[in-house]
């Protein structure tokens, strides 16, 4: 007879191909979903440069399109995807290293075993963080100068080139400590939460969609709600080269960014974009782990279906 495995132990028994593809479908649909939210969000949060008439005619790409027509909305639309192409070349291989090394150093330092283990799960996070920020660091800074409301690039190819010739080969990872400053923690609570709320939700480790789409949802409202302050700073290092002004465009790192946004806005400003950030992340990491745990239930039913094969063949 066939010996079965719960499909919840894919990363002991997956090759570490099969957590990739996994954990790529997530990412890509996850990034996708909510594009247009997230679009939203970089523009709270960049700082305002322009006169009153320019920022009037830039508000109007992310205000309230239903005063418009319907060609209004259209063009609104459309310029809320502006940049999408490089979060879809990026998110696939970026969170196919993200759940690959999250399902092996998960198992590496014990979280596969029973109970809860919030320590294991969280470290397990912060590496798989390490190795996703680092390759998607560059895709996120095209993406974001390509979010901005005045942005002219017609293609990621140009916004990229255009960045590499002014600002050098370092714009693109000159937010890669304040992202890894804020991500590291942000993923680790957002997989030990997940972790928490799956196994309470669904203790008998049983594929269950509407389970891991509440627990993930919960895990990326929490997680995204208290690293909001450094999200921020991230989003100004990444789009200084766009701003017109002089401070703004050579900020240095994390504390000067830090110091430009309280200086302009005070303690409020590092909240710039909460609600937007928010409602990026709950839904996003709701659908993120929904489908990573679908295509896990998938390649085990096709696993156990090809091991029940090989035993009748005996």
């Amino acid at each position: 007879m066939a010996e079965e495995y719960d499909y919840e132990s894919l990363g002991q028994n997956a090759t570490l191909g099969q957590d990739a593809l996994a954990g790529a479908f997530a990412g890509i649909a996850e990034h996708c979903a909510m594009y247009p939210v997230d679009s939203i969000k970089t523009r709270m949060q960049v700082i305002q440069t322009a006169t009153r008439p320019q920022m009037l005619a830039t508000a109007s790409a992310t205000g309230p399109v239903i005063m418009g027509g319907s060609t209004q909305f259209r063009t609104t639309s459309r310029n809320l995807w502006r940049g999408v192409n490089s979060v879809v070349m990026g998110a696939g291989p970026a969170h196919a290293l993200h759940f690959g090394t999250y399902e092996a150093c998960k198992e590496l330092f014990g979280g596969n075993a029973e109970g809860h283990h919030f320590f294991s799960t969280a470290a397990a996070g912060a590496c798989a963080t390490l190795t996703h920020d680092t390759f998607m660091n560059p895709f996120d800074v095209v993406k974001q100068r390509m979010q901005l409301g005045d942005s002219t690039f017609a293609s990621v190819r140009e916004c990229a080139r255009h960045v590499y010739t002014k600002e050098g080969f370092k714009a693109f990872y000159i937010s890669l400590p304040t992202t890894l400053t804020m991500s590291i923690p942000f993923q680790s609570i957002q997989f030990a939460t997940y972790e928490y709320f799956r196994k309470v939700l669904n203790p008998n480790g049983q594929y269950d969609p509407k389970t891991h789409a509440i627990a993930g949802g919960l895990a990326g409202a929490f997680a995204s709600s208290v690293t909001t302050p450094l999200d921020v700073v991230k989003t100004l290092l990444q789009t200084r080269g766009q701003s017109s002004d002089p401070r703004i465009r050579n900020a240095s790192g994390l504390l000067d960014a830090a110091e430009i946004i309280k200086e302009r806005y005070g303690l409020r400003g590092f909240f710039r974009g909460f609600k937007p950030r928010v409602l990026t992340h709950m839904p996003s990491a709701a659908i993120s782990w929904s489908v990573y745990e679908y295509f896990k239930w998938f390649i085990s039913e096709k696993d156990n279906a090809a091991m029940k094969e090989k035993y009748l063949t005996l």
